[in-house]
């Protein structure tokens, strides 16, 4: 087991451009200390340097940061694209294992949508539109209906707001700090 009854575990997925990294950051911004951002990027890009494969080292290390803090009384928030069938295991095994309550979340964005957010990315002269495509899953949803659904339509704002509110975030930043 992990966590507490306390700690809160958000799971935030979507495909490449849908405002995962935003919506974690405002997350984060809008809580205050005590939250801790798991993002794949940074492990499997930044720390590994690492391809996104099945059965990547990236998987581990995502698992074990995630449990770590929230062995140390963090709320986490993981996200990423996250896909199903490379990460859907240890995503199940996370939930199944944290003590507290799991929220998750699948941002549902249309490709046309991924192509005008990703047009404004400083990464966007590095990833053509075919390599973008060939990323791009529509609704690679976890199976059980673990996650809610939130389409393009959801502003920022909004999204981080509801997130909060879900997982029984939301109130005064910095409330506490472990």
């Amino acid at each position: 087991m992990v966590g507490t009854p306390d700690t809160r575990l958000v799971v935030l997925r979507g495909n490449s451009a849908s405002g995962k990294s935003s919506v974690a950051a405002g997350v984060r911004a809008r809580f205050g200390r005590g939250l801790a951002l798991v993002g794949q990027d940074v492990m499997r890009r930044d720390v590994l340097r690492e391809h996104d494969r099945p059965d990547g080292a990236n998987i581990g290390l995502i698992d074990t940061v995630a449990r770590y803090a929230l062995d140390a009384g963090y709320h986490v928030v993981v996200e990423g694209i996250l896909y199903a069938d490379h990460y859907g295991g240890m995503l199940a095994r996370l939930r199944a294992d944290h003590r507290g309550p799991t929220h998750g979340y699948y941002l549902d964005v249309p490709f046309e949508v991924t192509l005008a957010r990703h047009a404004t990315k400083p990464i966007a002269s590095e990833v053509s539109e075919a390599e973008l495509s060939s990323w791009y899953r529509p609704r690679d949803l976890l199976p059980g209906g673990v996650e809610t659904v939130i389409g393009a339509a959801s502003t920022l704002d909004d999204t981080i707001g509801r997130i909060l509110r879900d997982a029984g975030l939301a109130g005064p930043p910095g409330r506490r700090e472990p």
